[in-house]
């Protein structure tokens, strides 16, 4: 016998289906996510406005069901949304360091070493922050682990690179970084509102 339930039948019941309803009442449902906040959202810890995220070189590679190699890189990260504000030249001041995010600082681990403009970067941990500019970013690596973003430390700077900026006919609401592919290896592109920059990284 197959018996179907209609989660929002409001037709007429048997006295004893009123029964069963009464004595285990339907949940609340809830119109709206925007209307789940406080307690009814999450009541162990607060829910973080810039949540975290990862990205992965392979783009794919927490998928593989076969993984013959490690992978090259990954990056962890917060982020940030725009809620209508300029982002850069007024949220984040040119020339000044940002963290690449929010909270803590951004992480980008090497699993194999890379070359980026001609440098060799080792396998490592490093922290991934960068100062941006009209129409360029300085992108920089620093080994001061575990620390906040707004702590950032420039006597552990270890390497620095220079790459273009460009306004895009686009607005990207959470900054985002992602791993795309190119001939030579991949670019670590970022974005926020209507700004995007590349890092070129090559290993093949």
């Amino acid at each position: 016998m197959i018996g179907i339930i209609c989660c929002n039948d409001t037709g007429t019941t048997s006295p004893s289906s009123s029964s069963s309803a009464s004595s285990s009442p339907r949940p609340k449902i809830l119109p709206k996510d925007s209307t789940i906040t406080g307690e009814l959202a999450n009541p162990y810890v607060p829910v973080d406005v810039s949540p975290m995220d990862m990205a992965w070189l392979p783009v794919d590679y927490p998928k593989l069901t076969i993984k013959k190699s490690p992978p090259v890189a990954r990056v962890i990260y917060s982020r940030p949304h725009k809620q209508g504000r300029k982002i850069f030249g007024n949220l984040i001041k040119y020339g000044e360091r940002w963290r690449l995010g929010a909270n803590e600082a951004t992480e980008m681990e090497v699993f194999t070493s890379i070359s980026i403009q001609g440098k060799t970067v080792p396998k490592g941990r490093y922290i991934l922050y960068s100062i941006p500019d009209t129409n360029h970013w300085t992108i920089v690596l620093n080994t001061n682990l575990f620390s906040w973003g707004l702590t950032l430390d420039p006597s552990k700077d270890r390497y620095r690179f220079n790459i273009p900026a460009q306004v895009k006919n686009q607005s990207v609401e959470y900054f985002s970084m992602m791993f795309q592919p190119t001939d030579t290896g991949a670019d670590l592109v970022m974005a926020w509102d209507n700004v995007e920059a590349r890092l070129p990284i090559q290993y093949k």
